[in-house]
């Protein structure tokens, strides 16, 4: 697409958009405004490389785990691949004006560990045509005044380290990780001053390691996965990613912080908990799922150890930190990135100390649903999504938690997003006031939630551009920008885009 194109696109639907339903959507919620936010507010939007890059087997780049893992049959809900996706890799000049009309002063994008190291390793080179593409990517934030926050490592795990050590179950990802965040840190220090070590611990360790939907496709279930350990391997996982996190950042904290003038952290899954009832046993099932989902991972970096009822219940399946270690973890995150989509309710599950060990998900004795004792659903449903169902006020309530739990951190909103069907019409997709709607609420609890004290510094909508999902491939669109891809991957603005543009405006 020209970007003429996409310019008389945008202005054509900001023109509808002065008069459109979305404006009569007149309640506390949706009446946010820019001004209610901090003036050095980041707000920008997300996206990975691995889900808008294509050029899979171009410019020196080497293959991950996911290029093996969408060629298995089933695995990918539509059957499709990874070699071209949107082709951001060719068009990423064209992507960043694109974010420039919409006016975001932030975007939070992945470089790709094996664009860097081709096979995940120092001693396997260097490639310098990634260093070239990033360098690019980043100048051309630069010019157009967004700031980077650069996210090292988005599940894009290298399938040649992974063949050789057997990837994040292997201690050795600490070293790896640590030499290729040295060359970002190097390289890209001098314009980048956010960095996010890794995304969503959690997913990988669970998905990948727990039940099989994601690669490299291990669990316990052998009609399901041909090996893995559900009731270990998940620990170890995210184990070795605290370290790996907690190494990355001591090293850009002792060698780089000073000089580059940046900070660290990490972006991790920020699913919330309602109980399922008022019983005294629902609502300890409710800090039990947030101990074993968003705890696993925090009290670690705030606290230097596991929390206490997963170490109770693990019992010797949970990995041990030395004290040498729980010094290294403790403070390294300078923010915390939470990725927010939804909400569910806690159902307590009798816990039998003597049961055996069975996977992650059995160890929290909790049935997470949507509904609660009264057949109340936690909120409307995101179609066609299988995971998202709306519930704003969650965002808030976590994050309150959060300030209250965890000595008051730092928080970015580094992912919130809405979907709609893959095989919407662009006329349909376009307009997408639903996904208005979503945005503002969500906003509004953000800026509750700093009105009562919460750090929140930024807001990052996933995704700039409609894009590959996962196991969901292209059956969800996510974007702001609608992306045809019948047509050349035309990216059109959708109503939301322009909504955005003149809420940053402060219209």
């Amino acid at each position: 697409m020209g970007l003429s194109q996409g310019l008389i696109g945008f202005i054509a639907i900001a023109s509808l958009l002065v008069s459109s339903s979305v404006s009569a959507l007149n309640n506390e919620e949706t009446s946010i405004s820019k001004s209610d936010f901090p003036s050095d507010f980041a707000f920008g939007v997300s996206t990975s490389a691995l889900q808008i890059e294509g050029s899979t087997k171009e410019g020196g780049r080497g293959p991950t785990i996911w290029d093996a893992f969408v060629k298995l049959p089933k695995k990918i809900m539509d059957g499709s691949n990874l070699e071209t996706t949107i082709d951001s890799y060719k068009r990423y000049k064209e992507d960043v004006k694109l974010l420039k009309l919409i006016g975001v002063n932030s975007y939070r994008f992945s470089i790709a560990w094996t664009r860097i190291l081709p096979d995940g390793t120092l001693s396997g080179g260097v490639n310098q045509e990634g260093i070239d593409h990033y360098d690019g990517l980043i100048d051309e934030l630069v010019k157009n005044n967004i700031t980077a926050y650069a996210t090292m490592f988005h599940f894009d795990f290298p399938q040649a380290l992974y063949e050789k050590s057997g990837g994040l179950l292997n201690s050795s990802l600490v070293q790896h990780f640590k030499d290729y965040s040295e060359i970002c840190f190097k390289t890209f220090g001098d314009r980048v001053k956010n960095w996010i070590t890794v995304n969503e611990p959690f997913i990988l360790a669970q998905l990948g390691h727990d039940i099989g939907m994601g690669p490299p496709g291990r669990c316990s279930d052998r009609t399901i996965c041909p090996e893995g350990d559900s009731s270990t391997e998940p620990y170890i996982v995210g184990h070795n990613l605290l370290l790996a996190h907690a190494h990355a950042a001591k090293l850009y904290k002792e060698k780089f912080q000073k000089n580059q003038g940046g900070q660290i952290g990490i972006s991790l899954v920020g699913q919330y908990f309602e109980p399922y009832s008022d019983s005294p046993e629902d609502k300890a099932a409710q800090k039990r799922a947030l101990d074993f989902n968003l705890g696993w991972y925090v009290e670690p970096l705030v606290f230097g150890d596991y929390p206490k009822i997963m170490k109770e219940l693990v019992k010797d399946r949970l990995p041990v930190f030395t004290e040498e270690e729980k010094g290294l973890l403790k403070g390294s995150s300078d923010f915390i990135g939470i990725n927010y989509y939804t909400t569910r309710y806690a159902q307590s599950k009798p816990i039998d100390p003597h049961a055996p060990a069975v996977s992650y998900l059995a160890d929290q004795f909790v049935n997470e649903t949507l509904y609660n004792k009264n057949g109340d659903i936690i909120g409307p449903n995101a179609k066609p999504s299988l995971y998202i169902y709306v519930y704003p006020e969650g965002l808030q309530k976590l994050l309150e938690f959060m300030k209250d739990t965890y000595q008051d951190p730092k928080i970015y909103i580094t992912e919130n997003g809405f979907t709609q069907s893959g095989d919407t019409p662009r006329l349909q997709a376009i307009n997408d006031d639903d996904r208005i709607k979503f945005i503002q609420q969500h906003l509004y609890r953000i800026a509750q939630a700093i009105k009562n004290g919460v750090k929140v510094n930024g807001y990052f909508y996933w995704s700039a551009f409609d894009d590959f999902e996962w196991v969901e491939g292209y059956r969800v669109r996510f974007g702001l920008y609608y992306v045809d891809f019948k047509d050349n991957l035309l990216r059109v603005p959708k109503r939301s885009a322009a909504w955005l543009s003149k809420f940053l405006q402060g219209l």
